[in-house]
C-alpha cells in the first residue's frame, strides 16, 4: 500500500486531501508545515509527496530543493495557486514532478499520483539499451547519462538529456511540443507544453557556452522543434 505525505497549512484541504488517499486505498501522512515535512520525509520513507508551494517558514520550492539536495528519489507533486510557466519551470528545475493547480479536484490529484507511482514502478525495471548517439558534433551516451558537444562535456538533468536525445536521434524531423514532453519526460503526467521551450532555452544556454555558434535545435514558428544536422561537426 503506498504511502503519501501530504504537507499542507491549510488543515482543512490536508484533512480531505488524506480522506481521499486513504478511500483510494493509500496511506496518508500529514505534515502542516515545511519542515515538519522534511522530517517526516526522512524518518517515514513514503512513497511520494504532494506539498503545497506556499506555506510559511520552509515552502514548498525549498522542500523540494531540500530533499533533492539530500539525495531524495520520491516523486513530488506542486500544489500551487499560481498557475505559471515560471513557477512551473522553477519547480522542474528544483526536481518536482508534477503539478496541480488550486482549487483542483481529488479526481485529479489521485490522477496525477497514480501516473507517478507507475513511473516509479517501472524505474525498478531494467530499461534497454540505447545506443550512443553522435550528430553534428553532439555525443550523447544514454547508459552514463553523458553529453559531449565538440568533445566538451556539460551537464543535463534527466528531462533535458531525453528532449535533446529526442531530436538527434531524428535529425530535420519536427517533433511537435508535445511529442517531445512525452520523449522527455517518458511518463503520463501532466504539465504545461510550453515548459519544453524552457528546457530549449537551457539546452541552448549550455551547449553555447561551448560553441557561442552553436545552432542545431531549431525552432519551427507554430509546430516545434527539429535537430539541424549538416555541416561540419
Amino acid at each position: 500500500m503506498p504511502r503519501i505525505l501530504v504537507v499542507d497549512d491549510d488543515r482543512s484541504l490536508l484533512d480531505v486531501v488524506a480522506l481521499a488517499l486513504e478511500d483510494a486505498g493509500h496511506t496518508a501522512l500529514t505534515a502542516v508545515n515545511g519542515l515538519e515535512g522534511h522530517r517526516r520525509a526522512l524518518q517515514d520513507a513514503p512513497d511520494l509527496l504532494v506539498s503545497d508551494v506556499n506555506m510559511p517558514g520552509l515552502d514548498g520550492f525549498s522542500l523540494c530543493r531540500r530533499l533533492r539536495d539530500g539525495g531524495a528519489t520520491l516523486p513530488i507533486v506542486l500544489l500551487t495557486a499560481r498557475d505559471s510557466e515560471i513557477d512551473e519551470a522553477l519547480g522542474l528545475e528544483l526536481g518536482a514532478d508534477d503539478y496541480v493547480t488550486k482549487p483542483f479536484s481529488t479526481r485529479v490529484l489521485l490522477a496525477r499520483i497514480a501516473a507517478l507511482l507507475r513511473r516509479q514502478a517501472a524505474r525498478s525495471q531494467p530499461e534497454p539499451a540505447r545506443p550512443s548517439l553522435a550528430a553534428g558534433g553532439l555525443e550523447l551516451d544514454p547508459d552514463r547519462l553523458e553529453a559531449r558537444y565538440r568533445g566538451v562535456q556539460f551537464e543535463t538533468t534527466m528531462t533535458e538529456f531525453r528532449l535533446l536525445e529526442a531530436l538527434a536521434r531524428r535529425p530535420g524531423v519536427v517533433f511537435t511540443r508535445e511529442q517531445l514532453l512525452e520523449r522527455a519526460r517518458a511518463d503520463d503526467s501532466v504539465v504545461a507544453e510550453r515548459l519544453i521551450d524552457t528546457y530549449v532555452r537551457r539546452l541552448r544556454r549550455k551547449i553555447e557556452a561551448i560553441d557561442p555558434t552553436f545552432d542545431r535545435i531549431d525552432t519551427v514558428i507554430g509546430a516545434g522543434y527539429r535537430w539541424k544536422d549538416g555541416g561540419s561537426p
